[in-house]
This record gives structure tokens, C-alpha cells and sequence, in this order.
């Protein structure tokens, strides 16, 4: 089905790979069009608990396409940044956990990917980047709005205005990468994280999820207000009932997602 990914589902965790080592997985017109494919097939699979994104080879994406991107003009580049930064917004929008396995090289659309994930866990010999300005051109998949909002204003400036290119411990310091594994152990400590999260109520799960992502858009007391409806909305399902129960009893829960 897929030519630019690999997508593999197991115990309610899909593993989306991209899959252009040749081109250090680099997004062109084609894995947009394939990611945009996956993604629809996640938004509607109401079995799915968590998503790990990550990139075949020795490059989670290292960026763009240049020679896709080079002939465009305004109106091509206004709707090349459109379709990458909603197909993102799509991602960072799905109701469960996402995790982004960076493996080797993010740079440009490639560490924009990673952002739009809710966890970023990096090999010990990935690279973060957004090098556009070198190119002529600002971050187009929406860089500028989501580097800022993960390692401060300040920070996302430099490595914006500098296009500088730092390493994974470098991102962890700053709050851009979340953990770090040996390159062998990346992909099992991402499994592993995941399964953390789906043995868990799985609309409890997505319901916190909600929580932070809409508090994060409004001020304390309006997100407050989100948390109160959706925590309220947990007393109206089975798993609530099953997880308090499976507590004062002394035993694993058994979810249901209802």
C-alpha cells in the first residue's frame, strides 16, 4: 500500500516509519501525500492507544526536499507550508500519544515532525535543526511556532536565526528531546513507553490529553474549567467502574474504552 512508509500495528500501538533512507527520508510531494494517507487511516481507528513516528536508516527526516521546493514561487511555496503545517497540526491533533523516535537526523520538516509529536525521544547520535534561514527561506511547517513553545523565545531565536544544527544531549538540556537511548535501544524504549500508556484507561488517556492540549490555549481558569468537564465525563463510562473497583480489589483492570 505504502511506497515511503512502513506501518505496523500491534497491541493498539502503530509504528508509522519513514522509509526513503535513500534520500536521508527527506519529505517530498510523495511522502506528504502517504503520511496524509496514514494519518487519516489513525484518525479513524477507534482500536488505536498510542503512535510511535520514526525514520528508516541512519535519519528520522533530514528535512524538506530542496529540489521540490526550489522552482516554487509564491503561490507554491504558500501552498507547499500549508499542506506540510496542516498535515502536522493533524498529528499533533490525534486523541491518543504520540511519540517521535528520532534516530538520526531532524532537521528542518524533519525536527517540525518531531514537534508536532507529544514526546520526542532521540538516539544518542540524532541531530536537531532548523537550518532554513541558510536556504533563503523561515521554517515553513510551523517551526517557529512550535520550537518556541517547547525550549523558550530566546532559544528558538538562536537556533532559528543561526540555522545551527546541535546534538541530542544539547536538545535534552533545552527541553527539546525528552529522553535519550542508545541508537539499538531507541525503538524498544519507545514500544516501551507506549506500552506504559495503553495499559492504562484508554479515555482516561485521551481525555488528558485534551486537557493539557486545550489548557495549553487558554488561561488557567478556562483550562481549569476543561479539566473539571472532562475528569466529570470519566464517572460516565465502564472503565471508571472497572479501574476504581480492580483498585479496592486488589487486581489488574481490565479497560474496555467504554
Amino acid at each position: 500500500m505504502y511506497k515511503t512508509l512502513q506501518f505496523e500495528k500491534s497491541d493498539r500501538i502503530a509504528v508509522l516509519t519513514i522509509n526513503r533512507p535513500e534520500a536521508l527520508n527527506a519529505l517530498n510531494s510523495a511522502v506528504i501525500a502517504e503520511l496524509e494517507q496514514a494519518v487519516t487511516e489513525l484518525e479513524q481507528d477507534r482500536d488505536l492507544g498510542a503512535v510511535i513516528i520514526t525514520g528508516a536508516g541512519r535519519s528520522f527526516v533530514a528535512g524538506a526536499d530542496i529540489g521540490e521546493q526550489r522552482p516554487l514561487d509564491l503561490e507554491g511555496g504558500r501552498r507547499w507550508g500549508q499542506r506540510g503545517s496542516a498535515l502536522l497540526r493533524r498529528i499533533e491533533k490525534l486523541p491518543v500519544p504520540t511519540i517521535a523516535a528520532v534516530n538520526g537526523f531532524a532537521l528542518g520538516g524533519g525536527c517540525e515532525l518531531a514537534m508536532a509529536c507529544d514526546i520526542i525521544l532521540a538516539s544518542e547520535k540524532a541531530k536537531f535543526g532548523q537550518p532554513e534561514v541558510g536556504l533563503g527561506i523561515t521554517p515553513g511547517f510551523s517551526g517557529t511556532q512550535r520550537l518556541p513553545r517547547r525550549v523558550g523565545a530566546a532559544r528558538a531565536k538562536e537556533l532559528i536565526f543561526s540555522g545551527r544544527m546541535i546534538k541530542a544531549d544539547e536538545a535534552l538540556a533545552i527541553g527539546l528531546a525528552d529522553q535519550i537511548f542508545a541508537p539499538e535501544a531507541l525503538l524498544d524504549g519507545a514500544l516501551a513507553m507506549a506500552r506504559s500508556f495503553t495499559k492504562n484507561a484508554p479515555i482516561a488517556v485521551r481525555y488528558a490529553k485534551a486537557c493539557i492540549d486545550r489548557g495549553l490555549q487558554v488561561d488557567i481558569d478556562d483550562g481549569i474549567a476543561v479539566e473539571n468537564e472532562l475528569f466529570a465525563m470519566c464517572f460516565a463510562t465502564d472503565d471508571q467502574k472497572e479501574g476504581m473497583t480492580a483498585f479496592l480489589e486488589k487486581r489488574p483492570a481490565s479497560f474496555r474504552d467504554r
